[in-house]
């Protein structure tokens, strides 16, 4: 398969649903940027190490070099997603199917964000490509089970990892810092949150956009007749390319979902919020060497809450909780069945 950038052109000229794959998965990549990425620099916002726009700026920047510089090294995460599931081996079919579960992931993540409620657009990628694959096999045949098994495995780590090592680190700084000037520990955490910020950012990238670089490569495979991407090297102007979306959707903001997360769940201090970034940030990259598909929304917001319970559980405002884990527990209904219903239609329709 001809995986240059001169052929990705003539191909999305000549072939109208690829083009339409394209766009909504340039698309899921910039809301994702948009209403996910802010999750990363919302604690260093709320206990006012940077204002927002200096933050969204340094989010995007660091969200680009996340996707290009991880993907380039290790792609296991990209090679999970396009593997999950079997779309049958008519790959005209499979590029609609696919079109669908792209669809039901800017639906719902859009839905989300105008309510402020931070999504995991990791779970309603999964989601999507699930119902997407069982509607066009009229069944659970589609689902790759072993490649399941790996976000079943993320969903718990994302929150118990996340939770007790924002626990242990904040812990572990709270010991040393007990007997410390506050105003010169509060200096140096001021620092260290804006390479918190940082760090969460890139590993955000690293996750997150390889998930769509894998989507956006398997489109590409259908196109040219092929039914999977086994054993295919990403080429370089792909990375580029996702990474400078994402980062463009960063830079648009994603306010709302920075007061969720950053002020609204638990009020923090810089040395708490330095802890959090910094449990999430190494969360998230465990999980990317390892190949295993995470949040960075549930690994961030459960690191938030570990350190909250430092000081005390009651800490913790569990009402914002509550709205986000029924938000994450509808993801995969809620999106699976709208892909399942678009796969359907589009099918009859194309």
């Amino acid at each position: 398969m001809d995986v240059s950038f001169s052929s990705f052109c003539q191909e999305v000229a000549t072939n109208p649903v690829l083009a339409i794959t394209v766009l909504l998965t340039l698309g899921v990549i910039f809301v994702n940027g948009w209403t996910d990425a802010p999750n990363a620099i919302a604690t260093c916002i709320a206990t006012r190490c940077m204002r927002v726009r200096p933050a969204i700026w340094m989010s995007a920047v660091f969200n680009f070099l996340g996707v290009f510089v991880m993907t380039h090294i290790n792609s296991s995460v990209a090679s999970t997603i396009s593997n999950m599931v079997d779309f049958g081996g008519e790959t005209g079919e499979a590029l609609i199917a696919l079109c669908a579960a792209l669809f039901s992931i800017v639906v719902y993540s859009v839905t989300a964000s105008v309510f402020g409620i931070p999504t995991s657009e990791s779970h309603s990628l999964i989601a999507g490509l699930s119902g997407a694959a069982i509607a066009i096999q009229d069944g659970i045949g589609g689902i790759n089970l072993d490649e399941w098994v790996k976000v079943l495995y993320g969903l718990v780590l994302s929150l118990l990892l996340g939770f007790f090592m924002g626990w242990f680190i904040c812990k572990i700084i709270a010991i040393i810092c007990a007997r410390m000037d506050r105003r010169k520990t509060n200096r140096f955490f001021k620092g260290g949150q804006i390479f918190g910020a940082a760090a969460m950012s890139f590993m955000h990238g690293a996750q997150d956009g390889q998930k769509f670089i894998g989507v956006l490569f398997l489109g590409l495979a259908f196109t040219n007749g092929q039914d999977s991407v086994q054993g295919m090297i990403i080429p370089v102007w792909l990375m580029i390319l996702c990474s400078f979306v994402m980062g463009t959707g960063t830079s648009v903001g994603g306010e709302k979902i920075i007061k969720s997360v950053g002020m609204d769940m638990v009020k923090l201090e810089k040395f708490q919020g330095f802890s959090a970034d910094l449990a999430g940030a190494l969360c998230l990259l465990f999980s990317s060497v390892f190949g295993i598909p995470v949040s960075t929304t549930h690994t961030k917001t459960s690191a938030i809450m570990g350190v909250g319970a430092v000081k005390r559980i009651s800490a913790i405002n569990f009402g914002v909780v509550k709205d986000m884990m029924l938000t994450w527990i509808f993801t995969f209904p809620g999106c699976g069945l709208i892909s399942f219903v678009m796969a359907k239609i589009f099918m009859a329709l194309f």
